[in-house]
């Protein structure tokens, strides 16, 4: 009887210890760190990236940063009168590629501790890091066009002017759309995002993909706005979307005919 009355005690107290163990379990996990919050980061990303466009042409009275492909000479002109609002130009791009990588870092481990561990993830982070290495590139060329000793040849102003466009355009938009798929497709095969949201991340990072182009095809620049607007819409949708912990998302359930349901919370 003794026996008996030891061996309950003792499955009792295992019982009790491994719930405990569990519920310490459970709780680390809703504990773990989620890193830094996607909307602020996405809202910031965005904010600046449009303050650089918007704002310098509002202090340049209207004129608009020349095209690589326009005339020579009126783009030479348009740095050597515009000094200020390049400036502004370059710094409000390299202050928006600060943000803009920590977001993808965030974003991607987000993934990952929802339990994604498709190479999606890293192809996601490496276009994230490459975008943001492009803008704070294309605003160092833009801060070199307002050195007025530089300014003095035509030739090296073309020169830096044609390397901003570059870094700038192609060079961010491409990279941009394989953030945008590398959060797109674990969000859409994992049920983390919104399937009409998934799928428009992958036409803009599809759209990204043929922007490739347009340093062989200078006709094909007008993807550049089409794809980077929509872009930094998405991205800030993405940002509110990407569930936090794996039980915010919902699950299929099973009923008893066999049919497939939704579960709500």
């Amino acid at each position: 009887m003794n026996d008996y009355m030891n061996r309950t005690n003792d499955a009792a107290v295992g019982t009790a210890a491994a719930e405990s163990q569990h519920s310490a379990s459970s709780a680390g996990s809703r504990r773990a760190p989620a890193g830094p919050p996607l909307p602020p980061l996405a809202i910031v990303v965005v904010a600046l990236s449009m303050a650089s466009i918007v704002l310098p042409t509002v202090i340049a009275g209207g004129a608009t940063y020349p095209s690589p492909f326009g005339d020579g000479d009126a783009i030479v002109a348009y740095f050597r009168e515009h000094e200020l609002s390049v400036l502004i130009t370059a710094l409000l791009q390299f202050a928006a590629s600060i943000p803009l990588v920590i977001f993808a870092a965030a974003a991607t481990t987000r993934l990952t501790q929802l339990g994604v561990r498709a190479p999606g993830v890293s192809i996601g982070f490496a276009g994230g890091i490459l975008a943001s290495v492009s803008m704070a590139m294309s605003a160092g060329f833009s801060w070199a066009l307002t050195r007025p000793e530089l300014l003095e040849e035509p030739g090296i102003v073309r020169l830096l002017h044609d390397l901003a466009f570059f870094t700038g355009g192609p060079g961010f938009v491409v990279p941009l759309g394989l953030l945008i798929a590398g959060l797109a497709v674990p969000g859409l095969l994992a049920g983390l995002l919104p399937r009409w949201h998934a799928w428009a991340g992958l036409v803009l990072a599809g759209l990204a993909m043929v922007a490739t182009l347009v340093v062989a095809i200078p006709e094909l620049a007008v993807l550049l706005p089409i794809v980077r607007f929509p872009s930094f819409a998405w991205i800030v949708l993405c940002a509110f979307l990407l569930p936090l912990r794996r039980t915010d998302v919902a699950r299929p359930v099973r009923t008893r005919s066999g049919a497939s349901a939704e579960s709500r919370s």
